[in-house]
């Protein structure tokens, strides 16, 4: 019954070395490095099965699927775990309106996607999750919206602190057609933090940019108790932990958005116009470096016939620290904002603890 290690397990609890405060019943196996040689899974959760922590748990999920706790999966959270068995893992899972008020049934502004149009890939396990302001849907999908503007909720209220603008542009008046999927989760004895990879696409890119009437469709992480201490840049507020380097929340004037047309920047912010304490953005130089590659496919590509393809940021990931052992509540929510017009839809995979030691900061950069 002594707990020789100090990380609250005893061998009689399961702690199958009370000499390593970050092996116990609720750790997380790591991959060792080995030498240069081929990596090694350790049974840090003292289940006798190294490395079944690292396990995909998303084969088999439908499209159609708005169950919160599949959507966990679909991100690589498998472990469920109790408030009282001291496990990591998903603790509970609901689908909620921005605010965190309750919401009856997603429908289509979510979906579980093997894949993104034609050539976006998932970037862990089998499936990924989809959530949009219109439909979660790509060509060809049934029940795609086959345009730029579906209506979910006309109206909607938005988290504390929220909708989030450039200083330099038009506030945002309110917003509608809000989704968000809610995660109560136990961080593991051994993490220091975790990421998860995001991609947002949004028919307000390229020629909404900074616009006069705030039309600035926004995707948040919202993390309660939020990060604290010297890694959490100045700025970071309201437990956000999805933003750029200029603070700037996952929206149309991210810092990231290079999936679009090279050959239209006379289309870049049009509907911008400086104003007293505005200041319409410089074309980005270099301008959209990747192309439209990751467009086709989704209906960003084909759906605005009036002025083009839209626009999309390459596969980001955003990263937080957590208090090993800990519980803590993480909102992935998006809605449009302005009006319930030029829908966005946003792309979340991959999500996994760092237990490999060391100091996490919040940040969001491009995915290597």
């Amino acid at each position: 019954n002594a707990d020789m290690d100090k990380d609250g397990w005893s061998p009689n609890q399961g702690d199958c070395n009370d000499c390593d405060p970050n092996v116990n019943p609720g750790a997380i196996d790591v991959l060792h490095p080995n030498d240069g040689g081929t990596p090694t899974w350790g049974d840090e959760d003292c289940d006798g099965k190294p490395g079944d922590s690292g396990e995909p748990c998303d084969q088999g999920l439908a499209l159609t699927d708005v169950t919160a706790g599949d959507a966990a999966k679909a991100l690589e959270l498998c472990t469920t775990a109790t408030m009282s068995d001291r496990r990591y893992g998903v603790i509970s899972a609901a689908y909620v309106r921005a605010n965190g008020a309750a919401f009856a049934t997603p429908n289509l502004q979510v979906g579980i996607q093997s894949g993104w149009g034609a050539n976006v890939k998932v970037q862990g396990g089998q499936n990924m999750i989809a959530m949009s302001s219109g439909y979660a849907r790509s060509v060809g999908q049934t029940g795609a919206c086959n345009g730029i503007s579906c209506q979910i909720n006309p109206t909607g209220t938005p988290p504390p602190g929220f909708p989030q603008d450039d200083p330099a542009c038009p506030p945002t008046p309110a917003i509608a057609d809000d989704v968000a999927l809610e995660l109560q989760v136990r961080v593991p004895t051994n993490a220091a933090g975790y990421t998860f990879n995001l991609k947002f696409y949004s028919f307000e890119f390229p020629d909404w940019v900074c616009d006069t009437h705030g039309y600035n469709d926004q995707f948040v992480a919202l993390v309660s108790p939020p990060p604290t201490g010297s890694y959490v840049p100045a700025g970071s507020t309201f437990g956000n932990i999805s933003f750029d380097s200029n603070m700037h929340p996952v929206s149309v004037n991210l810092g990231f958005f290079d999936v679009c047309d090279p050959s239209t920047p006379q289309r870049f912010a049009t509907k911008c116009k400086a104003t007293t304490g505005a200041v319409c953005p410089a074309l980005p130089s270099p301008y959209c470096p990747l192309g439209l590659g990751d467009m086709a496919g989704t209906g960003f590509d084909v759906w605005h016939t009036t002025v083009g393809p839209a626009g999309a940021t390459r596969w980001l990931v955003t990263q937080a620290p957590a208090q090993a052992g800990s519980v803590i509540t993480i909102r992935f929510a998006i809605w449009d904002a302005g009006n319930a017009q030029f829908d966005s839809t946003v792309l979340l995979d991959n999500f996994h603890w760092i237990a490999t030691g060391g100091t996490v900061a919040v940040g969001t950069t491009p995915a290597q």
